[in-house]
């Protein structure tokens, strides 16, 4: 007969039960939980109810529900309703706890009313790892991702959506007027609960079309042409497959290049990053506290005047030149075709022309100084260089930023690389740990605090795998 290892009986007495703390390991993450939050300066922090009530019934301390959170965004527990139920049969938890299991409202609560203070303490952990030397490279990689909203995609309206939507309806009810018209000439082949399940569905459809008409004009009001009925800051944003758009939020990180820590974090509700650069590479050269700092980025972070404000602040940017000439498309010379000679302050045609400086305008705030060369008319590459009568070269004023900043790049061709390495994985990381929802709360500055506790927890797993339960927590003591 098999033998197999045999549980304990579960009527049989001990004479001298375990202790709690039996039950947890000296290597258990959760203890490196415990000595974060007691290290941490709640009422600095801001957390409300650091000073207890005199009357009325006692509060949960905020040091208890912060645990609560950090476990549960630890071990992939976001929702509420699931952390009391684990707070009342995890060991885990009824360790960190002190045998407390708050109920669901109370711990929503907490998130909900806290967070700023719950951004500070991501803020803060990020402080103790630099502390602890793990920012040795003053090198970080910039990306964003979408991030889905609590807001489905037919209620969120654009200008164009709701146009379409609405003409879908029309035709709805054009098929069941038709179907009216039948019933009323061949009676016999339209039963009369057909004949009265269509009107119902016209009455419905119509209904639904005021309702439409009423968000057309509000949508006419929206600043951005765009109108989110569950979460009021979600926006629909184009992701890279086609007809693949999310309505959610757009989550900028910095990375570490060395340790892949998250050193800062933003949420969003912009399409797009163009805008993004400067202000993410500027809060990663605070948080490191470094003179310089080199931030990499993908093509999507190209704009002239983020890359002009990046070394004005002493950043070194690595973001490739985005491959949409219209030239190039049309099998022409682009404007990389042509050299600058800065010393002359003109261009070398690709037959060897020159273009000199002709004269400068005002193109949407920005200085643009137009060269082209006399010798256009005549010359034997014309055809491929241009159709109008003379090729015009337009160069930006602090064009010269971003000459440079080609050259670095031409120098580090594993930049690109470098960038998804660092900064991809965390974002497959975190979305892995979300689920397919994403995000669970509604507005941009609680999800702000959604992501910063999850942010939070992906910093925090990343150090106990460098440093080791044990040395974190004496780190985090000392």
């Amino acid at each position: 007969m098999k033998r197999y290892i045999e549980g304990e009986d579960r009527s049989q007495a001990t004479l001298f039960p375990e202790s709690l703390d039996d039950y947890i390991a000296e290597d258990n993450p959760v203890r490196v939980i415990e000595v974060f939050v007691d290290e941490l300066d709640l009422a600095g922090l801001g957390f409300d109810g650091m000073e207890p009530e005199a009357t009325g019934r006692p509060a949960y301390h905020p040091g208890t529900l912060l645990k609560i959170y950090i476990y549960g965004y630890l071990n992939r527990l976001q929702s509420s309703r699931r952390l009391e139920r684990e707070a009342q049969r995890n060991v885990e938890l009824i360790w960190l706890t002190g045998k407390l299991a708050p109920d669901f409202k109370t711990i929503a609560d907490f998130r909900k009313d806290n967070g700023p203070a719950i951004r500070k303490v991501c803020s803060q952990f990020v402080l103790l790892c630099r502390n602890l030397k793990l920012f040795s490279e003053a090198m970080v990689a910039i990306d964003g991702s979408k991030f889905k909203a609590v807001n489905n995609r037919d209620k969120n309206f654009t200008p164009a959506k709701l146009k379409l939507r609405l003409q879908h309806l029309e035709e709805s009810i054009g098929r069941y007027l038709e179907e009216l018209d039948r019933a009323d000439r061949q009676p016999a082949l339209v039963s009369d609960a057909r004949v009265s399940h269509i009107k119902d569905k016209i009455a419905t459809i119509r209904a639904h079309m005021r309702d439409l008409k009423k968000i057309e004009k509000d949508l006419a009001q929206a600043p951005d042409q765009q109108i989110s009925l569950t979460d009021p800051d979600a926006r629909s944003m184009a992701t890279h497959g086609k007809g693949t758009g999310v309505v959610g939020y757009n989550v900028q990180t910095a990375v570490d290049t060395k340790h892949h820590l998250i050193v800062v974090h933003e949420v969003t509700n912009a399409g797009h990053d163009r805008e993004q650069l400067s202000s993410m590479a500027k809060q990663a050269k605070d948080v490191l506290d470094v003179r310089t700092l080199t931030a990499v980025a993908d093509r999507g972070y190209y704009r002239g005047e983020e890359i002009l404000e990046c070394e004005q602040s002493g950043i070194t940017a690595l973001v490739p030149r985005p491959m949409t000439s219209n030239n190039r498309a049309r099998g022409l010379f682009d404007k990389s075709d042509f050299q600058y000679i800065s010393k002359k302050d003109e261009y070398r045609c690709p037959a060897g022309e020159r273009a000199i400086w002709r004269f400068s305008a005002i193109e949407d705030d920005r200085t643009v100084h137009k060269y082209w060369s006399s010798s256009c008319p005549r010359c034997p590459l014309k055809g491929r260089c241009t159709t109008s009568p003379y090729r015009r070269i337009a160069r930006w004023e602090h064009e010269g930023v971003l000459d440079r900043m080609q050259r670095r790049l031409d120098r580090t061709p594993q930049a690109s690389r470098l960038r998804r390495q660092t900064v991809e994985h965390p974002f497959g990381t975190l979305k892995a740990w979300m689920g397919s929802t994403h995000f669970l709360m509604k507005t941009l500055p609680k999800v702000s605090t959604e992501m910063s506790l999850h942010v939070l927890a992906y910093n925090l797993k990343r150090a106990i795998q460098i440093f080791g339960v044990q040395p974190l927590m004496k780190a985090i003591a000392a």
